[in-house]
């Protein structure tokens, strides 16, 4: 009698276990996959900004421009 009520406890583990454990099985490979997108995200964001030299050289060359179109204007005016 006792080794049929081991039985069915253990059964009653077993299944009660068994998906607890593919679960956190599951859980642990999508944090990986999670971490692994992660690491490529931060590595792909800094090539999407500008740095400030980039930044600094067109200003400059808006600034160039309009330093023309100022003197066009200026001339049109005189005229």
């Amino acid at each position: 009698m006792e080794l049929n009520s081991l039985i069915f406890w253990n059964a009653i583990l077993s299944l009660i276990y068994a998906p607890l454990a593919y679960s956190i099985r599951a859980n642990i490979a999508e944090i990986k996959r999670i971490d692994i997108l992660l690491s490529k995200t931060r590595e792909e964001i800094p090539r999407t900004y500008v740095t400030k030299t980039e930044v600094r050289a067109d200003i400059e060359r808006i600034l160039q421009r309009f330093d023309r179109l100022e003197e066009k204007i200026d001339k049109l005016h005189t005229n």
